[in-house]
C-alpha cells in the first residue's frame, strides 16, 4: 500500500470517492472512468446485478482497472433493501429479525448476508442501519429499523456486525446522527428534525457512542437537527457534527462517510459540485456519488479544482486520503478476492438464505 505521499493530489481525490454506475458490465465508458479518476470504491444497485456471474465478473473488472484495493460495496440490509433476492433468495428484514429477540439470530442474519455478498466479490456492505424506530419515521424507514429502544438497537448492530465480520465483510453504522424522527424520505427532500441535544444524545446517538470501535464506516445523513446547530445545514456539511461530535465528542476513529451526493436531501443545499467539496471540507472522509458518471466527474473535478487553488483544503484531503490508505491496509477483507461463484455455490447460498427465513419464521409462530 503505497503511502499518501507518492500519491499526486489528483489521485488522493480519487481515494475519497465511491462511485455508482449503470449497466451490466465495464464497458470502454466506465473502464476510462475508473483507470482515469481512481476511485477508492464502487457501489452496485439491483440495476448492475443480473446473475452471480455476472456481478462477480463485473466487481472483478471494476478492481481491476484499479492500481490499489478498492471498497466493493453494496447496501445489503435484507427486507425492502436486498439487491441480491432476486438471484439468490430473499433475505428477512431487520424488524422480522428482531422480532426473535436473540442475539444468535442477529448474528446469523449478518453472517448469511455476509457470505451471500462476499461469494459474489463484495467486501463492504453499508449495513446495519442503527436509526431508531420511532413513530415519525416509520412511513420511510418501514421494516427497516430494529427497535425504538436505542440499547434494542445497539443488540441487534452488535451481532449482525459480528456476523458479517466473520464472513470476511465490513460494515458500516447509519444513519448519523439518526433518521429515527425523520417524517420526509432524504432521497427527495431535507428532512428537518427539531429534537434536544440532550435526547439525540440519550436516545439516537447511544448505538454509536457504544459501538464506535465496532463500525468501519460511518454514513452520514442529508438531514438538519436545527436545535445543535443553530441553522438548516444537514449532518453531511456539518462541521459540529462530524468533527466535533463523531470525531472527538464519540471518538469515532473509523471512516465517515457521505450518504449519496446525488439526494434531495443535500443538493438543497447546493450543486453536487458544491456539496461535495463541502462534505470534505465539514470532516468526511469520503463521499458517496451513485448513479451518474457525469456528476461522479462534475463532483470529483470540484474537489481537485478547490484542492488545487486551497492550500489548507488540499491539506485536508491529503490527511483524509491518510486515513483511508491506512485504512485499507489493515483492512483484510480487501486483500483476498472471491473465487468466481460456481452453480453448486449458488444452490448452498440459496438454501443457506431459504433456510435463515425459515428460521425467522419460526419465532414469530
Amino acid at each position: 500500500m503505497p503511502k499518501t505521499t507518492s500519491l499526486d493530489l489528483r489521485q488522493q481525490v480519487g481515494q475519497l470517492l465511491i462511485m455508482g454506475f449503470d449497466g451490466l458490465a465495464a464497458d470502454g465508458h466506465l473502464r476510462t472512468t475508473l483507470s482515469t479518476l481512481q476511485p477508492s470504491g464502487v457501489i452496485l444497485f439491483a440495476r448492475n446485478i443480473e446473475s452471480p456471474r455476472q456481478t462477480w465478473e463485473l466487481l472483478h473488472d471494476c478492481q481491476a482497472a484499479s492500481a490499489l484495493p478498492m471498497f466493493l460495496c453494496v447496501d445489503m440490509e435484507g427486507g425492502t433493501v436486498d439487491r441480491l433476492k432476486n438471484i439468490i433468495a430473499p433475505a428477512p428484514a431487520v424488524q422480522e429479525v428482531y422480532a426473535a429477540r436473540s442475539p444468535r439470530i442477529y448474528h446469523m442474519h449478518g453472517h448469511t448476508i455476509g457470505l451471500e455478498v462476499r461469494a459474489l466479490g463484495f467486501n463492504t456492505d453499508f449495513a446495519p442501519v442503527v436509526d431508531l424506530g420511532f413513530e415519525a419515521s416509520r412511513p420511510v424507514l418501514t421494516s427497516r429499523t430494529a427497535s425504538a429502544d436505542p440499547h434494542e438497537v445497539v443488540a441487534y448492530a452488535r451481532e449482525f456486525l459480528r456476523g458479517l465480520k466473520s464472513a470476511k465483510v465490513m460494515g458500516s453504522g447509519k444513519h448519523f446522527p439518526g433518521l429515527g424522527e425523520a417524517n420526509l424520505d432524504t432521497h427527495k427532500e431535507l428532512p428537518s428534525i427539531p429534537k434536544p441535544w440532550k435526547k439525540l444524545w440519550a436516545e439516537d446517538l447511544v448505538p454509536y457512542r457504544l459501538l464506535h470501535r465496532q463500525f468501519p464506516f460511518v454514513m452520514v445523513a442529508h438531514a438538519s437537527y436545527p436545535d445543535v446547530t443553530k441553522d438548516n445545514q444537514p449532518a453531511s456539511l456539518s462541521k459540529k457534527w462530524m468533527q466535533e461530535i463523531l470525531r472527538k465528542k464519540i471518538g469515532y476513529r473509523g471512516l465517515i462517510i457521505s450518504d449519496d451526493l446525488e439526494m434531495g436531501g443535500v443538493l438543497a443545499a447546493g450543486s453536487i459540485e458544491e456539496v461535495a467539496v463541502e462534505t470534505l471540507r465539514a470532516g468526511a472522509d469520503m463521499f458517496l456519488v451513485c448513479h451518474n458518471q457525469e456528476l461522479v466527474w462534475g463532483a470529483f473535478e470540484a474537489v481537485l479544482r478547490t484542492a488545487e487553488n486551497d492550500r489548507r483544503f488540499a491539506t485536508h484531503i491529503t490527511q483524509a486520503a491518510g486515513r483511508v490508505l491506512q485504512f485499507k491496509k489493515r483492512a483484510r477483507e480487501l486483500h483476498e478476492f472471491a473465487s468466481q461463484p460456481q452453480a453448486k455455490v449458488v444452490q448452498m447460498l440459496k438454501k443457506l438464505v431459504q433456510d435463515f427465513s425459515r428460521v425467522v419464521e419460526e419465532y414469530h409462530s
